[in-house]
């Protein structure tokens, strides 16, 4: 079985859920309460495991809290000249 993500316009709704309701020996469908709370949940999630892989690898640096504070700092100070 393989699972997709539907993209259905509002007005083809009913004709979808009536397709589905006669092949449902061959279609289950659930609802993803993580794309109810947000919309790009699993590309943010993707990205999100790219970023810990390339921190671990040393391809990234992570700042500590006191370094990102200066960082940001800087940015607001190089904004104003």
């Amino acid at each position: 079985m393989q699972t997709l993500s539907v993209q259905i316009e509002d007005s083809y709704m009913q004709k979808f859920i009536d397709f589905v309701k006669e092949s449902h020996s061959n279609i289950t469908i659930t609802k993803d309460k993580n794309l109810d709370m947000d919309p790009y949940f699993y590309e943010r999630k993707k990205e999100l495991h790219q970023i810990r892989a390339d921190i671990k690898s040393g391809k990234m640096e992570m700042l500590s809290e006191k370094q990102y504070e200066q960082e940001i700092e800087d940015f607001f100070l190089e904004l104003e000249k």
